[in-house]
């Protein structure tokens, strides 16, 4: 019998990144799982009180990744799950530098306390649809088997490719632990508050003219349910997760009863800033990408294995339209922001016809 008390299911298991949502979220349902007996949530700093709700079963501890050795020897740990990823550079926390100092060495930290803990025999890490990349070099389909065409532009691509890398030399240090690598789709849903839901909140969305890319996304709810089943049951391996079928960006934005402003590609960013400007969140080069070229993702081997298959990507995207309907006001100043961007991307759309031969 394992140390859960069940086949496949650790007893005590630490979660990273739990004064963040997806972390606190995860660590609460492990808690409530009867065939796990200890949950302990391990973040430098404390969740809000919102989170904080979530975690009356779990044990929380501030600290670093790289203090995190001498916790899983002492306290037995059989399972880690990997969270504490950051997704976009945040530049009241140090930008772009401590989003790679987080993401790239404090997986390091987290792999090489790993490795010495001698009862681990679980290791459950995030990633995302993100390694691919993407460019116009794309196949249609990527298959856990598929290279990058291109190294991704954005910081966050890089870093799961950095972070991916690290996993698979672990794995060759301690192949008597099953290593679970999980690259999710989007997260989207009637709770999920990302930097694509706010995206896609905005009133006027911008588009790059002459594209409209396939899409996937994968519900926050479905996740969860992923992540818990990687770590009560054991699924070595590298899988894509992300719900089935796609959505192009302008059937996306009718869904969402909003309104595409198209610009030429290097006026995107442009068109991001104003949305900063005007509350929505920034976007990284991860996420225009992905607006230019969109990214498909095969997932059968997530049903095979796991014998679960997330809802559909429309059905997910539903859910989220079906939370915010009503949520945005239009203010005065907003539709002459959106009003600037369609007529500067005219502008940019005619100087290009111009300067062709």
């Amino acid at each position: 019998m394992t140390p859960g008390g069940t086949p496949g299911a650790p007893g005590v298991v630490v979660v990273t990144g739990t004064g963040r949502y997806l972390g606190a979220h995860v660590a609460a349902r492990l808690a409530a799982d009867p065939r796990i007996e200890r949950v302990i949530g391990v973040d430098p700093a404390d969740p809000n009180p919102e989170l904080a709700g979530l975690l009356g079963g779990v044990e929380l501890i501030r600290i670093d990744l790289d203090s995190l050795g001498s916790l899983l020897a002492d306290l037995d740990v059989d399972a880690v799950v990997h969270l504490a990823l950051a997704t976009a550079p945040d530049q009241q926390q140090g930008g772009r530098s401590a989003m790679k100092e987080q993401n790239v060495i404090g997986t390091m930290q987290l792999l090489a306390a790993c490795q010495r803990a001698p009862r681990l025999r679980k290791l459950v890490v995030r990633s995302s649809t993100a390694a691919y990349g993407a460019s116009f070099r794309d196949p249609a389909v990527f298959t856990e088997e598929t290279e990058p065409r291109e190294v991704p532009r954005g910081g966050f691509g890089r870093d799961i490719l950095d972070i991916e890398g690290y996993v698979r030399g672990f794995r060759r240090r301690r192949p008597d632990v099953t290593a679970t690598v999980l690259r999710f789709a989007p997260f989207i849903g009637s709770t999920a508050d990302t930097t694509l839901t706010r995206y896609f909140s905005q009133p006027f969305v911008p588009t790059v003219f002459g594209r409209d890319p396939r899409l996937q996304f994968v519900h926050f709810d479905d996740a969860l349910e992923v992540l818990h089943r990687s770590v009560a049951e054991d699924h070595p391996g590298t899988y894509n997760v992300a719900g089935p079928g796609v959505l192009a960006l302008s059937q996306a934005i009718r869904r969402a009863g909003r309104v595409g402003v198209p610009v030429l590609e290097p006026g995107l960013s442009g068109a991001a800033a104003m949305a900063r400007n005007l509350g929505f969140g920034g976007y990284g080069l991860d996420q225009v990408d992905l607006f230019v070229h969109g990214r498909v993702v095969d997932t059968s081997a997530l049903k095979r294995e796991y014998g679960f298959t997330p809802r559909s990507t429309v059905a997910a995207f539903d859910d989220f339209i079906r939370a915010h309907q009503g949520g945005v006001v239009v203010t005065r100043e907003y539709l002459a922001a959106a009003e600037r961007a369609v007529l500067d991307g005219i502008r940019q759309v005619r100087a290009a016809v111009r300067e062709q031969p």
